[in-house]
This record gives C-alpha cells, structure tokens and sequence, in this order.
C-alpha cells in the first residue's frame, strides 16, 4: 500500500473511527487477533498481505484503529466532552459508541496522525533502532493527554508529591498491581522470555527454508516470529476485558513475550531471551511508574516498555552497535 495515497490515508481514518467504537483495549486485542492469523498464512507459505499491512499497517495496527485510535478519543470524551460513560480517561475497556459522533471522529484523526508519523519516527537516527510503532502509540497517547486533559507525561504534581515519581502507596495507585512486585516481574518475565524465544526459534527454523524458495520474503521471515508471541498474549486479554475480581487478574505479559523474542533473534540465544523477557517485566513496570499511575489517562505501559527495551536490546546486539550477539554465534 502506497503510504501517502489517499486511499491508504482514508483506510487508516477509517479504521481509527472503528478503533474509537470499540475503546482501546477491545481494539488491540482485534489487532492481536489479525497480527495471530497473519503469522498463520506466513507459516502456511501464504501472503504477508494481513501480517504487515493490516495487523501492523494503515488497516488497523496500534498505531492506527488497533490501540491509538481509543486511547486518544477517550481523553477527548473525557476532557473536552464530559461524556464517558465512567468519567475516567484510564478506562480503555469501555466501548465509546456511547459517546458522541465527534469522539469517534477525533480517534480518525488520532489514527491518521498516527499513520503519517510513522515514516517519520523510522527516519530518526538512533530512535529508528527502537520499535517504531511503539514510539508512536506512546508519543500518541502522551500528546492526547496533554491535548485534551492539559496534563504532562508524568501525570499530577499531587500524586507525586504525595507518593514519590516512583512511589505507588503500596500498590494502590499501580497499573496491573496483581503482578507488580518484583519477584512477580522476574518469574513471570522469565516465563513469558523463554517462551517468546521458543517460538522464535522454532519458527525462524520453519519458516527460513520458504525465504530460501522465495515463498516468504525476509521483511516477513523476521516479523513473524518476533510477532506471534505479541499476538497471542493480546488474544488472551478477553479475559481482561470481560472478567470481574480474580478472573480478571490475568497476566498482562505481551511487552515481556516479544522482547524474549527479539532477544533470541538478535542472540540466537534462549538464555538471551529469557533475560530479556525479565527486562520488558521491569521496563513496563517502570513505565507505569513513570507514565501511568500518576497520571489521568492511558499511556499504557507494556508499549513503552516494548519502546524502550527493543532499543536497548539492538544497541545491545546489532553489529553496528555493541554486537554482543556476536559472543552467542
């Protein structure tokens, strides 16, 4: 797809009113799905059409209608329309078909600037060895809240003041509090990191014969199995978004599972990714810390930890930079 056609321009638009309809979360979890059922018709030797263009592309990525696209347009329903059906701008959960037509226009625009961004971000020096996308729904989600609730990154003076930037009143104020302390972070980081390599080794394994016949090309070789791990744990947030008390206390673990990925795709190492999956435990952790629990909306933290870890992974590991994974070959 062309990226500046006005065709692609009008299907990211698009996609964003649907994204504001559904609300965030139920949004990334549809996004979950079609990224999962891409990597399918990779594995099957199919086209990279639904994995690249419409799971992570203009149709309905995060940065479009599968995340962005909500996040913003509740801060607007909350700020500017005080309309939401719950008052808060952290709820992600709600659909915003109750609402108004201009809510859901506003998560249009949302995906729209988030389409044109893209390039953009990929462009930087430096910041393009980060995962683009997330700097884009991060940097999205930031300028909604600061549009639309006038309210910085950091969130309320006040609730700083009165538990430290860091501080959590012993978790009360903490995203996800059911796995924030830090033997929670490590062992299910661990978990999640082994897991993600293991299925990127075993599909890098699959799928690089077909890139070899020219079935599948490279750009799909990589994604898919960096992906599918992210895919899954976003599926399973219908539990998430549909249970109540201890059901919905489900492990929230798709920034630890991709980075334990991509930790074995740089590496070529399981010990890697196991490591990598505790550091995208503790980076979402600090990114709630720092972003969401002081603050009066969504910025939400597993993308900012996937943010900051898939950077700090390739400076880490590519050749032009550390290239530590050159003491894995």
């Amino acid at each position: 797809m062309e990226t500046w056609s006005l065709s692609t321009l009008l299907i990211a638009f698009g996609g964003g009113i649907v994204g504001a309809a559904f609300g965030g979360l139920w949004s990334i979890i549809i996004c979950g799905f079609l990224v999962f059922v891409g990597c399918l018709v990779v594995i099957a030797g199919g086209s990279d059409f639904m994995l690249l263009q419409v799971g992570l592309g203009p149709i309905f990525g995060p940065h479009v209608g599968g995340f962005t696209a909500g996040a913003a347009a509740v801060c607007y329903s909350v700020g500017v329309k005080k309309n939401h059906p719950t008052g808060s701008a952290k709820d992600v959960l709600s659909p915003l078909m109750d609402t108004s037509w201009d809510v859901l226009l506003i998560g249009g625009l949302f995906a729209l600037l988030g389409h044109v961004l893209l390039p953009l971000i990929a462009a930087i020096p430096i910041l393009n060895q980060s995962d683009v996308i997330a700097v884009n729904v991060t940097f999205c989600c930031m300028l909604a809240r600061f549009l639309f609730l006038k309210e910085m990154p950091w969130g309320k003076a006040e609730s700083i003041k009165e538990h430290g930037l860091l501080g959590t009143g012993n978790y009360a104020i903490s995203w996800a509090p059911w796995q924030a302390t830090p033997i929670k972070i490590t062992v299910l980081g661990l978990g999640a990191g082994i897991f993600g390599a293991a299925l990127a080794q075993g599909l890098k394994l699959h799928v690089d014969p077909l890139v070899a016949k020219g079935v599948v090309t490279p750009v799909a070789a990589f994604v898919m199995p960096l992906i599918i791990v992210w895919g899954l744990a976003l599926i399973h947030l219908i539990a998430l978004q549909l249970g109540t008390g201890s059901i919905q206390k489900v492990p929230i673990w798709h920034c630890q599972g991709i980075l334990g990925s991509l930790g074995f795709l740089l590496s070529g190492s399981l010990v890697v990714g196991a490591l990598a999956g505790i550091l995208g435990g503790f980076l979402q952790e600090l990114a709630a810390r720092l972003t969401y629990n002081h603050g009066s909306s969504h910025i939400d933290p597993p993308v900012t930890g996937i943010a900051m870890g898939v950077f700090i992974l390739s400076i880490l590991f590519k050749p032009q930079f550390l290239n530590l994974a050159a003491l894995f070959k």
